[in-house]
């Protein structure tokens, strides 16, 4: 048994609604011999007669009947598929998967959602958050759209990124431990206080590392945590110090104490693409939002 077509399914339709192969042909703009194929075609497809002549009209027999539902879900489904093309076209929904930090994902997105429900509501963002290395393979292997990391990363060939914001890195000490008369706070200042850091592996983590390990330095660290709004928490009821993105600390934190590093230490979050990734309307809106948000140029 071969396939019906969905031209066949669309003529048996329009005779079952019309009452006449004539008139069905005038109003799918056929011939009325071509239409006659057509249903030829599908009832030799399906093996089984679909219509009959009564009182001069063509009637659908009972298997006929049976097929109406069935052709007018199909013929539904492809209306459906045009209106989905369509509105794809017009830019007015879209999916992006996104893959980001859980700071990130905390202290910018909000924003960025926001934003993009006024200017494109069927934008559909899905947001997945993990550790940068984790996010730039999911890219590369095609699993998300776009990913928001922190630099430096090492990015293979077929990645590339796009600095959008600065994100300097601030001691959180509770007032109780502050250095008296520090306004900066050196990897010795800090190396000598109990440290709550963020986990092994995490890219930010690798950052802190490196510039305690230029002062020839280890940080004494009683804690790593993948939560920085946790860290937060357990600084402010004094059980250690920690360093942490600027982003993350726009608001004061009762019982302490921000300060800035010396020497500065900072991270820069970055859009990945793929470079062969295809831009759509939806992908385009996102980045330009998030640009915007991140204070980026629009470029």
């Amino acid at each position: 048994m071969r396939d019906p077509s969905l031209r066949q399914l669309r003529t048996f339709l329009s005779v079952v609604e019309t009452g006449g192969i004539t008139t069905a042909a005038q109003a799918l703009g056929l011939t009325q011999p071509a239409a006659s194929q057509q249903l030829r075609e599908l009832e030799r497809a399906l093996g089984i007669r679909l219509l009959e002549r009564v009182s001069g009209r063509a009637v659908p027999t009972a298997a006929g009947r049976a097929l109406i539902e069935p052709a007018r879900r199909a013929r539904a489904a492809v209306e459906d598929a045009r209106a989905v093309a369509s509105a794809h076209r017009a830019g007015e929904t879209g999916r992006v998967r996104l893959g980001t930090g859980a700071t990130a994902c905390i202290h910018l997105l909000p924003a960025v959602l926001a934003t993009l429900n006024e200017a494109m509501p069927g934008l559909e963002v899905i947001v997945s958050t993990g550790n940068t290395p984790d996010m730039l393979r999911r890219v590369e292997d095609g699993e998300l759209d776009v990913a928001l990391v922190t630099l430096p990363a090492a990015l293979g060939r077929s990645l590339v990124a796009t600095r959008i914001m600065p994100d300097p890195l601030l001691a959180l000490v509770p007032e109780a431990m502050l250095p008296a008369g520090r306004q900066r706070l050196t990897p010795a200042d800090l190396q000598a206080l109990p440290l709550i850091l963020y986990e092994a592996g995490a890219n930010t983590r690798v950052i802190i590392d490196a510039w305690f390990r230029r002062a020839g330095l280890v940080p004494r660290t009683i804690m790593e945590l993948a939560s920085v709004e946790a860290t937060k928490i357990l600084v402010a009821g004094g059980r250690g110090c920690s360093v942490l993105p600027a982003m993350a600390l726009r608001q004061p934190i009762p019982g302490t104490a921000m300060r800035p590093l010396r020497p500065a230490l900072g991270r820069t979050l970055a859009i990945i693409l793929r470079r062969e990734k295809v831009i759509d309307r939806g992908l385009a809106r996102f980045l330009s939002v998030l640009k915007a948000c991140a204070g980026a140029p629009p470029g």
